[in-house]
């Protein structure tokens, strides 16, 4: 038997079947379109989303060899904090979903801040007011869709992350699927208590957002409800599991103890520290999360590190500079020079998420001189990933006021040997891979499986978690201090930029 993860993320939707074992034994997976309908707002097709999700289905259950009835239940892991409004009875999107980048709820935001400002809601909700999360956009698409306000009134508009809109379809849909969330998902929408682990009827109704409208919040290991027929699994498997990406690539990584820290390097950089059962606020720019709820058992928290371009960095640097031809080739290029030239880049191209929260900021590569070339922009490019990484780092371990003594990763850029070891090197700590890659659709898988009882415990969990390879930091501390110090520089250069362009 098998536990199927389906891991919808912000380029892509992909399916994993793994067995008993953690191992991954086939898989599907397709691109979405990213809309851009104007500067700084990106969108996604809630319908291409959910048509991928079925084919990357099918094309694993195919891959893997087996039927739909050789599972045992389903995972989901999605981007978090992507919003998606539909009606409730024709089952039809009122809206495109607004991804997290997007940053069309700026003055929204300052105006839910008033005179108190972006720690208006932070000790309930451990999140500043930002554009990076769900309820502004929710409210943009309730103030600025015709028809949707009235919908919400009249119980037909619901709205959900994109986990909500995919369990909701897989349990039936229109014809009576399941409309919840879990607690990791809810508590990236600015709406849920997290001490309560329920709505704020207070903050929905300051922003004007109905209580109806929202999911059922659950564990993140539950079973939720069964597949419909009209899907690739047939009916009557069990949905059991829900996480957002980063929570459960903490579960993919048994991230179970209070002070296990993962990083995971995908379109953004998510950098997590588990808390246990305590709460803790930042004091420096991190959030307070929930890391996940499996079952009965007590919520357990997480400190987290958001960067919003990473990953996304080398596609920019392929698709709209054409200096690579391949996402991979970027390690090559950067490896024709022996340094960065000098040359630093910040890619604030949404604003600067953690530490700083500047949705003022916006990209820039300075340091430039008639030296520089297109292997000192690959390089800088690359180091932006481990510079913005220790920035979180730095303020983690100041809020914890502990040290950490190693670093797990996971993701795509964890293969690009030269951004690895220069990690390790800016972080003086040990940096590790895991032998499975796929944690965040793990994380799903095992969520899933302890509902179920695929697996018995996390104990069990844990026993299957191995490296596969540990970059040691080198002993020249050149990088932890005159590139370090030459960065926290280059990022002054990016602030207050939407202001002076609107101004001139």
């Amino acid at each position: 038997m098998y536990i199927a993860a389906i891991d919808q993320g912000t380029t892509s939707s992909r399916c994993i079947i793994f067995n008993h074992a953690g191992e991954p034994v086939g898989s599907g997976q397709l691109e979405h379109e990213q809309i851009y309908p104007q500067a700084g707002w990106v969108e996604h097709d809630p319908m291409e989303i959910w048509e991928n999700v079925q084919t990357a289905v099918s094309q694993a259950i195919s891959a893997a060899n087996i039927t739909p009835a050789d599972i045992t239940a389903i995972g989901i892991t999605n981007q978090r904090e992507t919003a998606v409004v539909w009606n409730k009875r024709t089952g039809k999107p009122l809206y495109n979903a607004i991804v997290w980048q997007d940053t069309r709820t700026d003055a929204l935001c300052k105006t839910f801040g008033g005179a108190v400002g972006a720690t208006r809601y932070q000790q309930q909700t451990g999140l500043p007011l930002a554009t990076y999360f769900s309820a502004p956009k929710v409210r943009w698409i309730l103030d600025n869709v015709d028809g949707v306000r009235d919908a919400a009134m009249h119980g037909e508009a619901i709205v959900g992350t994109i986990d909500s809109w995919l369990i909701w379809n897989l349990s039936g849909g229109a014809a009576g699927g399941v409309h919840v969330t879990d607690v990791t998902n809810a508590s990236r929408t600015m709406l849920m208590g997290l001490e309560t682990l329920a709505w704020s009827p207070t903050i929905a109704a300051e922003m004007g957002i109905p209580l109806e409208m929202l999911p059922d919040i659950r564990p993140s290991s539950q079973i939720y409800g069964y597949t419909s027929a009209d899907t690739p699994f047939g009916s009557g498997i069990p949905i059991a599991g829900d996480l957002g990406d980063q929570q459960a690539a903490m579960a993919g990584q048994s991230c179970f103890d209070a002070g296990d820290v993962k990083n995971t390097y995908g379109t953004g950089c998510f950098m997590l520290l588990n808390t246990g059962e305590e709460i803790v606020h930042s004091q420096h720019g991190l959030l307070t999360t929930v890391c996940y709820q499996f079952g009965e058992e007590a919520a357990v928290y997480a400190l987290e590190g958001s960067i919003a371009i990473t990953g996304a960095l080398v596609q920019w640097l392929r698709d709209n500079l054409n200096l690579i031809e391949n996402a991979a080739d970027i390690e090559a290029c950067a490896q024709q020079v022996e340094d960065n030239g000098d040359v630093y880049f910040v890619p604030a191209f949404s604003g600067l998420f953690a530490p700083y929260w500047r949705d003022d900021a916006r990209g820039a590569i300075v340091g430039l001189t008639r030296f520089a070339n297109k292997g000192h922009i690959c390089r800088a490019a690359l180091e932006a990933t481990a510079f913005q990484t220790r920035e979180l780092f730095d303020a983690m371990r100041a809020d914890v006021n502990t040290d950490i003594n190693s670093i797990k990763v996971d993701g795509g850029m964890v293969h690009n040997e030269l951004l690895m070891q220069f990690q390790a090197d800016l972080l003086n700590i040990p940096t590790i891979r895991p032998k499975v890659a796929e944690t965040t659709a793990l994380g799903a898988a095992y969520a899933a499986g302890l509902a179920v009882n695929f697996w018995a415990n996390k104990a069990a969990l844990r026993q299957q978690w191995g490296v596969d390879k540990t970059w040691q930091p080198s002993a020249n501390d050149h990088a932890r201090t005159e590139l370090y110090t030459r960065w926290k520089k280059a990022v002054t250069k990016t602030f207050d930029w939407k202001e002076q362009a609107i101004n001139n």
